[in-house]
């Protein structure tokens, strides 16, 4: 009996190394990446337009599109990604009114979705229309005001304005024109102003305020930033001087965030508040930076795959019949205001939480 426990000892590394070396692939009927990945791509076809201001095409839309194609292109669907161009093109003719002007952070990320389009179809119209807005946020306009001026002569991008949000917004879009053009000042310009966040925003405990003066810690504006380093870090050259310090900024809010998950695996709309709801589109966009950290070897797997695992596991259930994910916070302005992230609305089907759900089987069927 006692040999039988010492072998049964020995071979318990070895099981436990290979739980965790599948946590990241097996998963029970209804929860694998490709039945997920599949019900909310082809639910994004049925959709409507989420417009910014009612005039062009906005951010959560941009997002969702981007993740769908992710997802056709790595499960080789043609047939969805010949849909989901079909409906972008729409965008040369009679919807050009709906593309977004070139002004703002949150119109100028729309670029990265014609910069996906190129890589998956090689199609240089896709190319020209998506380069210059990444250009443009670089480019001071002259009816700029003082401070934008300011953030330009000290070689950030015009549009910065340190809201968490735009560690997504304006990395995306620069890491995709870097992708397409291997032209280095698009990932340096992402990976200087990644730094110029990380110095001014996070805190010792490795999160961040939604703003300077608006000190809570909001779910989503969080996953802005983790799922931002997490695209920046995916395509940062190993050498690259900023490297380090984006590392060590993702590790550290990474290693809070693991603190923070709730039993049930989710996070909540304010992380720190235990009494706090379960929210979904902020969840979804840290479970992407755990998959994607662990798969990379940024985190450790003995460590980390198992929050990740719980994580998209939890997730599941907010998804409806429909294909609807539930419990996703509306687009929320920053207020120094506790209450106020309490109280905000919560949609069933906006493109906020759609979109990370779909990076998340992306990341999970990824090959590294």
């Amino acid at each position: 009996m006692r040999k039988i426990l010492f072998a049964l000892l020995l071979l318990f590394p070895f099981q436990l190394l290979f739980a965790q070396n599948k946590s990241l692939t097996d998963f029970p009927k209804g929860s694998t990446p490709q039945e997920v990945g599949k019900r909310l791509a082809y639910r994004f076809l049925d959709g409507k337009h989420m417009l910014h201001a009612g005039k062009w095409i906005g951010y959560p839309e941009t997002f969702n599109w981007n993740g769908a194609l992710k997802f056709a292109a790595i499960t080789k669907d043609k047939k969805l990604i010949g849909l989901l161009q079909n409906r972008f093109d729409l965008l040369f003719s009679t919807e050009k009114a709906l593309l977004p002007i070139m002004n703002h952070v949150d119109l100028n990320m729309f670029g990265s979705l014609p910069l996906e389009l190129y890589q998956i179809t090689k199609e240089k119209r896709y190319l020209e229309l998506g380069l210059p807005y990444a250009d443009t946020q670089w480019i001071v306009p002259e009816n700029a005001d003082p401070q934008q001026k300011v953030w330009a002569g000290k070689g950030y991008t015009w549009q910065t304005r340190l809201w968490i949000d735009d560690m997504y917004m304006i990395t995306i879009v620069q890491t995709q024109a870097y992708k397409v053009t291997k032209d280095r000042k698009y990932i340096d310009r992402a990976a200087k102003e990644m730094v110029l966040y990380l110095d001014e925003l996070q805190r010792p405990n490795g999160l961040f305020y939604h703003a300077p003066d608006v000190p809570f810690y909001w779910g989503r504006g969080n996953g802005w930033v983790a799922a931002g380093m997490t695209e920046l870090l995916r395509c940062l050259p190993k050498d690259h001087t900023d490297r380090p310090r984006i590392l060590q900024g993702f590790q550290t809010m990474m290693k809070s965030l693991k603190n923070y998950q709730t039993p049930g695996g989710m996070w909540n709309q304010l992380i720190d508040e235990p009494d706090c709801w379960a929210e979904t589109s902020g969840s979804a966009m840290f479970t992407y930076a755990f998959i994607t950290g662990v798969k990379y070897g940024w985190l450790d797997k003995q460590e980390y795959a198992h929050v990740a695992r719980k994580a998209w596991m939890a997730l599941i259930p907010y998804i409806n019949e429909k294909g609807d994910v539930t419990e996703v916070c509306v687009g929320t302005n920053k207020k120094n205001d506790k209450q106020y992230y309490y109280d905000r609305p919560r949609h069933t089907g906006d493109y906020h939480g759609q979109a990370p759900y779909l990076w998340c089987t992306f990341a999970l069927l990824e090959k590294i």
